[in-house]
């Protein structure tokens, strides 16, 4: 595909903690309409990169634009096009999905006169119509990845950021979130932002992918592309997986960048909860 409009555009973007530098430098561009995956180790950058994006850390302006909108300039109008389902699990188990729904939209300033309708639409749109007055403490681990990205939805965004979405899902979960991601994008339009470490994932559903290692991208292409690329420089006819592109960009630095303890213990909380 090529995209005729810009969604997001990354400009030398820079973020440090103290004196560790998460991002250095990312230049990157995401066009309208299309499925990006941003992938990478554990470290790479790219969590950091995504709270840039949505403003949740701040930047200098001039370094991220949403829809030719300044994250340094004009943070609210960038957070009214956003839509995001962090790693971090954002459903509250002791509400149900319609009530869990209903909070995103309000938080996301949906007009109240439109909310009952939104809320019904995302709901409908990932398949939780039936079991939105369930607690969503019953609900099985897709089913919760689905619920909050009916809270992404909520508020019909022009581009909907995921951060590991299928993270802890079985094969047919996963199929299932990618399944609604797919149908929403299909009848909106919208851009969608991905990362994921399931190459298998990346290969399937992004139109184009990039390849973060310390701080920076190191390969931009479509999957298959990157994966021709890497067969002409190995000098064979067998076409690589996506997985052997991603060990030969950052193979060389997994041990270093595969994060600290605090990133494990994270994820493996999270895995638990949606497991």
């Amino acid at each position: 595909m090529t995209p005729d409009t810009t969604a997001v555009a990354c400009t030398g973007l820079s973020y440090s903690f103290g004196d560790t530098k998460a991002v250095d430098g990312l230049d990157l561009t995401v066009g309208e309409g299309e499925v990006f995956g941003l992938l990478g180790p554990n470290g790479a950058g790219k969590t950091t990169a995504i709270r840039c994006i949505t403003t949740l850390l701040p930047v200098p302006a001039g370094m991220v634009r949403v829809f030719d909108h300044d994250t340094g300039r004009d943070r609210m109008a960038v957070r009214r096009l956003l839509g995001y389902v962090p790693q971090q699990l954002s459903a509250d188990s002791g509400l149900t999905g319609r009530e869990n729904v209903a909070l995103f939209a309000r938080v996301f300033d949906v007009p109240r006169r439109e909310r009952a309708e939104r809320v019904a639409q995302a709901l409908e749109a990932v398949d939780l119509a039936d079991a939105a007055d369930r607690l969503a403490g019953t609900y099985s681990g897709g089913m919760v990845r689905r619920l909050e990205l009916a809270q992404a939805l909520v508020s019909a965004p022009r581009l909907l950021i995921l951060d590991e979405p299928t993270i802890g899902l079985d094969p047919i979960a996963r199929t299932s979130v990618w399944d609604q991601i797919n149908a929403v994008r299909e009848a909106t339009g919208m851009t969608v932002l991905v990362t994921t470490h399931y190459m298998d994932e990346a290969d399937q559903h992004c139109h184009r992918v990039g390849l973060m290692h310390r701080g920076r991208i190191r390969a931009l292409g479509t999957p298959t592309e990157l994966r021709r690329g890497l067969a002409e420089r190995q000098g064979t006819d067998t076409l690589p997986t996506l997985e052997d592109v991603f060990r030969d960009v950052a193979g060389s630095g997994l041990d270093e960048q595969s994060g600290g303890f605090r990133d494990v213990r994270s994820t493996r909380r999270t895995a638990n909860r949606v497991g």
